[in-house]
């Protein structure tokens, strides 16, 4: 059962990298051309490693990470419209699901 839990964070952290950037840099950026908000997704980057590895402390503290991706969604998904409203929305989504699938891992993996 872990390994679905883990399979499953890596996946909605690679997801939710990508729709970062892919938000700001092409989809519907702030300047037209893109712009230094991107580098939002740099923090996503750090835990990577350690979700692969299957580290339990990265799991821990990405849990934490992973919240200030999920109140930015909800506030760009009240505050933004169009297209930008319906990334913010599934960023709050992705973000969501990594928790739920981190907050799992950690349980199940628990050392007895």
């Amino acid at each position: 059962m872990s390994g679905l839990f883990r399979a499953s964070a890596a996946v909605l952290l690679v997801a939710l990298t990508v729709l970062c950037l892919a938000w700001e840099l092409w989809l519907a950026p702030l300047r037209p051309g893109g712009s230094l908000v991107a580098l939002k997704a740099l923090p996503l980057a750090f835990p990577l490693r350690g979700i692969f590895a299957g580290r339990r402390y990265t799991y821990q503290w990405s849990s934490l990470l992973i919240l200030a991706y999920f109140a930015e969604g909800v506030t760009r998904a009240w505050s933004d419209r169009g297209i930008s409203q319906q990334l913010a929305v599934v960023e709050v989504m992705l973000s969501a699901a990594y928790f739920a699938a981190v907050i799992a891992y950690v349980r199940v993996s628990k050392p007895a």
